[in-house]
């Protein structure tokens, strides 16, 4: 069920207004439920799978907490990993690696050995695992909810969290719907203990998570799919755009990626919080960072400090030495662009970002030697964030063109790089309506500089500035009911 679609308007109020009527027992039944019919409409089979990995996740965090041995407490963690990662894997990447070593037996003139999936399996079962085109389907947000399992595991074998013995409130934690297919990741000391909490209505947070709610469908709509319109229409024929149009094109992803998974976001929090419930926030302003470093501190914050957490410091982090931490990074960027998904573009993205990372950190430990001081003043500021901003498009390039060969990403940065001002502006849009998608970017960034968050305290401000956000969307976005990108991953 998509976000920006009258069905969910119709089914968050309804599930709401039923939510603020019933006892503690019946919001955690009406949610779960809710959740499950929330995840069904997209293909009902597939919660079969994630029913699965919540029974091993539950039992395997009650008997971690059981297990005094420290061995046995290793391998219950390790069992419920690979469970987790394995069906992950088998999904997001049995044709990627199929494809990828087939590939590469060709180039030395072996015949293909590894099948389509379809051909493995019964008629019955490839029929609702495998697409028209032979390729695995791979079940909305699945990394999202897998890790946010994982999360739960690997808490409980550090001793963090006690286990949860409510089977209902476990299931709840996995698949509560406002994040269930595209986060925020929630860790389970901030989401557990909210489900066996009785939130009693609050208008304050009724007011805060209605607007952000109405800003991140003003996001989403009008600006990320009205940007999304030139830019498919570019990147659809980069052979036969020119320099000057992909570069806009380009420019106008970043900004379409933002608002459309910013905007999912928004609408999950504003949504929990309508509820009385608190989930973390996913963006702050990243294209206000001065560094790549800090870009990741502002962007998709749940993820990148699930890296941190479960991959960067059991890796040994910044502990072992220099050459230890640069490896630590690269590593950790390469893995977060195979999780977006099964294609080279992902990893080089991932490279790129990784090299950014190392890059900064060998500098600054040979300034830091030379004795070398950049000043921190405005003017220094602008320039990192404008250098950190043509980094992070560049590695756009690659991400937006995950389902092509890499070549055509290398084609396009080409073109871009070589460009001549001269050049005509190719786009589905006159001069008027490109002038307007760049007032929206102009906009936002200017909007969530001095107004992070919309101001909610006033109540006859709130309906005002509610009705204004409401009305724009309405007549200014593109109502196609366009998918987020990030349900796919």
């Amino acid at each position: 069920m998509l976000f920006n679609s009258i069905q969910f308007i119709l089914f968050f109020i309804v599930v709401t207004l039923a939510y603020f009527s019933l006892s503690w027992r019946g919001r955690w039944m009406l949610l779960l439920a809710t959740s499950c019919y929330f995840y069904m409409v997209f293909k009902p089979v597939f919660i079969l799978i994630l029913f699965g990995t919540i029974v091993i996740d539950y039992y395997a965090g009650i008997w971690i907490a059981q297990t005094h041995d420290k061995k046995q407490k290793t391998l219950l963690l390790i069992l419920s990993l690979i469970s987790n990662i394995g069906i992950l894997a088998f999904f997001k990447y049995y044709d990627f690696g199929r494809n990828s070593v087939n590939d590469l037996l060709n180039m030395v003139d072996i015949r293909s050995i590894i099948p389509p999936l379809e051909r493995l399996l019964p008629a019955s079962i490839a029929q609702w695992m495998v697409n028209g085109g032979g390729e695995v389907i791979l079940p909305i947000g699945l990394s999202f909810h897998t890790f946010q399992a994982m999360s739960y595991t690997i808490e409980v074998y550090r001793g963090n969290q006690i286990p949860e013995r409510h089977f209902g409130i476990y299931a709840l934690y996995v698949m509560f719907y406002p994040q269930l297919v595209a986060g925020p990741i929630e860790r389970p000391q901030n989401m557990l203990h909210q489900f066996h909490s009785y939130f009693k209505y609050d208008f304050e947070l009724v007011k805060s998570g209605l607007m952000q709610m109405a800003f991140g469908l003003f996001k989403k709509i009008v600006i990320a799919d009205r940007l999304a319109e030139v830019v498919n229409f570019v990147y659809d024929n980069p052979s036969e755009q020119n320099g000057l149009s992909l570069l806009v094109a380009t420019v106008f992803f970043a900004f379409q990626i933002y608002c459309d998974f910013s905007g999912y976001s928004d609408i999950a929090i504003g949504a929990a919080r309508v509820m009385g419930f608190t989930l973390m926030d996913n963006f702050r302003s990243p294209y206000e960072a001065a560094s790549v470093s800090e870009f990741w501190g502002r962007w998709h914050i749940s993820l990148s400090t699930w890296f941190k957490d479960y991959l960067y410091i059991p890796l040994g982090g910044n502990r072992k030495g220099e050459l230890a931490k640069y490896r630590n990074q690269f590593i950790v960027f390469l893995v977060s662009g195979l999780w977006h998904g099964a294609s080279w573009n992902y990893v080089i993205w991932g490279a790129l970002h990784g090299t950014y990372q190392v890059s900064a950190s060998i500098r600054d430990k040979w300034m830091k030697k030379a004795g070398i001081e950049i000043p921190k003043n405005t003017f220094t500021r602008i320039a990192g964030t404008v250098i950190t901003f043509i980094l992070v498009t560049i590695a756009w390039v690659f991400f937006r063109n995950h389902l092509s060969p890499v070549s055509r990403s290398f084609t396009i940065l080409h073109k871009i790089m070589t460009l001549s001002w001269s050049e005509k502006l190719h786009t589905p849009f006159n001069s008027v309506e490109m002038w307007f998608c760049v007032f929206l970017v102009v906009f936002l960034l200017v909007k969530e500089h001095f107004v992070e968050k919309i101001p909610t305290r006033n109540t006859g401000m709130f309906y005002l500035l509610f009705g204004i956000v409401l009305f724009l969307t309405y007549f200014l976005g593109v109502v196609t009911e366009n998918q987020f990108i990030y349900f796919q991953f």
